[in-house]
């Protein structure tokens, strides 16, 4: 085939999600937030619900996602996301409403908010960015950082003694009655990508369905904290985090026929 042919549309198989702004990113190379984001994108595009789509961004290393994905966008304050998801959902019940979280923002600061709205049950879907580092401000220990792992407030690695246990968060919200789909995934591969991008898919669908909460989370890496090169970062995260964070459906209801 020439290249002539090979831009034709009809031999089109893949092109940029419309979605997607022409803004330079801000996150490090290798930085898994860029791939949800194409995913989010897509989705978004695919599903024809761009329209409907109402995105809430905290403080975070996602706190410039309005820069990339060229939908409705609310900020809110550290933690607060699930609290201004349900009102941006009430207000607008047609609305397909969203937060994107890292773990220092869903776990830390913002627990009250994601547990009690999702024990509420609230309308919307929670993409959860796990890389169990605080990444924006400087690598410090977050809910989820593993056992032994070195951060910049824990250089000797985290002890359970001095600070407590891993938090697997999602877990606990699989087991409130409000929660429908509740789910761990990663993309660090083009399979994963593509398992991720079904599960954020069917999250969106519960949302639109007026199912209750979904709950996307995605183990994720964090090259510049865990201080290692991507490939090494996707390598340790497998060798490590899916120990404590398993990947795979926690909580799926299906819809009563």
């Amino acid at each position: 085939m020439t290249q002539e042919e090979i831009i034709r549309p009809e031999n089109k198989v893949y092109s940029r999600p419309s979605l997607l702004t022409d803004a330079n990113t801000h996150y490090c190379p290798g930085c898994s937030h860029g791939v949800v984001h194409k995913v989010i994108a897509e989705l978004l595009e695919e599903m024809g619900i761009a329209d409907k789509a109402i995105g809430i961004a905290p403080v975070g290393c996602a706190v410039f996602a309005y820069n990339y994905i060229d939908i409705d966008w609310i900020e809110a304050a550290h933690g607060r996301a699930p609290a201004l998801a349900t009102a941006a959902n009430r207000l607008n019940p047609e609305a397909m409403v969203f937060t994107y979280q890292g773990d220092g923002d869903l776990s830390a600061i913002g627990t009250a908010e994601t547990i009690h709205a999702c024990n509420r049950g609230e309308n919307i879907t929670i993409v959860f960015i796990n890389n169990a580092i605080y990444g924006m401000t400087g690598g410090q220990m977050a809910p989820t950082t593993l056992l032994g792992m070195k951060t910049a407030t824990t250089p000797y690695g985290r002890d359970a003694r001095l600070n407590g246990y891993p938090l697997a968060i999602t877990n606990l919200l699989a087991q409130l009655d409000g929660t429908c789909y509740v789910t761990r995934q990663a993309v660090h591969t083009p399979a994963a990508v593509r398992k991720t991008k079904a599960a954020i898919k069917k999250a969106f669908r519960n949302t639109l369905e007026k199912r209750g909460t979904s709950v996307v989370e995605i183990v994720s890496t964090c090259n510049s904290g865990w201080k290692l090169t991507p490939g090494q970062s996707n390598e340790w995260m497998a060798e490590h985090m899916f120990a404590k964070y398993p990947l795979g459906d926690l909580k799926n209801v299906e819809p009563q026929k």
